[in-house]
């Protein structure tokens, strides 16, 4: 790997690049019913166009392709070229004619268009980032779902028990990564209206969906 990609790519993201690379289509087994569910609220229609910030490698783009159908579109933003890379080799073995992945920073990235809906899934840099949300946001149809599924610290038991175990995570992440907090996705929060919160593994991690704020 190039040094110049390095300090593009989280830790975890380059140990999981190397065993993911010959599969295209790989993806954890626990969390693709989130990603499905993710999807499902974005109340998505065929022929709506979809934005995916932070997509990874991918993993998302099956579930988003379904909802838009043919017609639509998904547009996925990445900012590291080797997890970029693997995405479109996840769209060249499928064979998906309307996904296309921008390599660039959510905080600058260049969007044409407008969006029906925009999916943040394990991307803290985008959904707890001002910056990359002022950048983002306008570029969103008025009424917009917006999903985010992330980690914070757990109130619960056995969370507080394990939120060390997070915090520990976390120092695989860039060092400019937003750190967790008790409460999911607080910059995100203010810009959305009707936000419902639906948490998983012991609180460790959430899933919130609600409509961009008219205001």
């Amino acid at each position: 790997m190039k040094e110049k990609h390095k300090g593009l790519t989280p830790a975890y993201g380059r140990y999981l690049i190397r065993f993911t690379k010959p599969f295209p289509d790989f993806d954890f087994s626990f969390i693709k019913p989130v990603r499905k569910e993710a999807a499902g609220l974005l109340n998505l229609k065929k022929g709506d166009r979809v934005l995916d910030a932070g997509c990874g490698p991918g993993g998302s783009f099956s579930f988003l392709v379904d909802a838009v159908g043919p017609l639509g579109q998904v547009v996925g933003v990445e900012l590291s070229p080797v997890i970029a890379a693997n995405a479109r080799n996840r769209v060249k073995q499928n064979e998906w004619k309307n996904v296309e992945i921008i390599e660039a920073a959510a905080q600058d990235v260049r969007l044409t268009g407008t969006f029906d809906g925009l999916l943040m899934l394990a991307a803290p840099d985008v959904y707890d980032s001002e910056d990359a949300l002022k950048n983002i946001l306008p570029h969103l149809k008025e009424n917009a779902r917006v999903v985010v599924f992330g980690a914070k610290f757990s109130h619960r038991r056995l969370g507080m028990i394990l939120n060390p175990v997070l915090r520990m995570m976390m120092r695989l992440s860039h060092s400019s990564t937003p750190k967790p907090s008790y409460d999911p996705c607080p910059v995100l929060a203010k810009h959305l209206e009707k936000l419902e919160v639906k948490e998983y593994f012991f609180g460790l991690m959430f899933l919130a969906s609600g409509t961009l704020s008219k205001g």
